[in-house]
């Protein structure tokens, strides 16, 4: 009953809010009149009111209405009763800390993986992982646990780049963090690129987009999968 998407990133360069997104929205959104949206990230510290609103005006492009978790009094309730879900990018930290203090981790979960329709992006991915800890973001609040919803058994690192040839920036490569990662840790991230995002029906498990994807497991040599390859060996 599962139906999800797992996004990179909200936003191509020179593009509108979710506008690549768009075909696969009205896919996964079809039938549906409102959805709940999850705003608590707030890219660039943008309220939760206008990150609503920016989500709200995309969404109108597929004739689905937004209305934002903030806006209930009982969240837990509304997410039980939700047709679907979308949850914005931003800062992973801050999200799941007001999803976990708020009790709503779980409830958002159950919902979805009793089949209501979810999409995230950039941090909304990132929550749809075991754990947040393959984030790229600053740990500006401290969350009371870094686990998320488990929609899929590995992690995601959204917004995923590649080495520049010649670049002469000598901080740490998004590979060689997750490297690090998996000293410590055995559970296996993919590397989505800009464009990408995974997508689940019921039992499949794919990834979309254009690029390749960068798969990591501990004690392997990280690999590429194409666009539209299965990721079943990962579940």
């Amino acid at each position: 009953m599962k139906h999800f998407i797992l996004a990179s990133t909200s936003t191509l360069f020179g593009e509108n809010y979710l506008a690549y997104l768009q075909p696969a929205m009205k896919i996964l959104y079809a039938g549906i009149e409102e959805i709940i949206f999850v705003p608590f990230a707030r890219p660039g510290g943008i309220s939760h009111d206008d990150y609503t609103a920016r989500a709200a005006e995309a969404f109108s492009n597929i004739g689905v209405r937004v209305r934002g978790l903030h806006t209930f009094s009982d969240q837990a309730a509304a997410i039980k009763s939700a047709k679907g879900f979308f949850t914005g990018g931003g800062n992973t930290f801050l999200l799941v800390k007001q999803l976990h203090e708020q009790g709503l981790m779980h409830v958002l979960r159950d919902a979805v993986m009793t089949g209501a329709p979810y999409m995230g992006c950039s941090a909304g991915s990132n929550i749809g992982g075991l754990t947040m800890k393959n984030t790229n973001d600053m740990p500006i609040v401290y969350p009371p646990s870094f686990n998320t919803m488990g929609l899929v058994p590995f992690n995601l690192n959204p917004h995923y780049l590649d080495p520049i040839p010649g670049s002469q920036h000598m901080g740490e490569t998004r590979e060689t963090r997750i490297k690090e990662y998996h000293t410590q840790n055995n559970t296996p991230v993919i590397g989505l690129r800009e464009g990408s995002w995974i997508y689940a029906k019921d039992n499949t498990l794919t990834l979309e987009g254009t690029l390749n994807a960068r798969i990591f497991e501990a004690g392997k040599a990280p690999y590429e999968v194409p666009a539209g390859s299965s990721l079943a060996h990962l579940q």
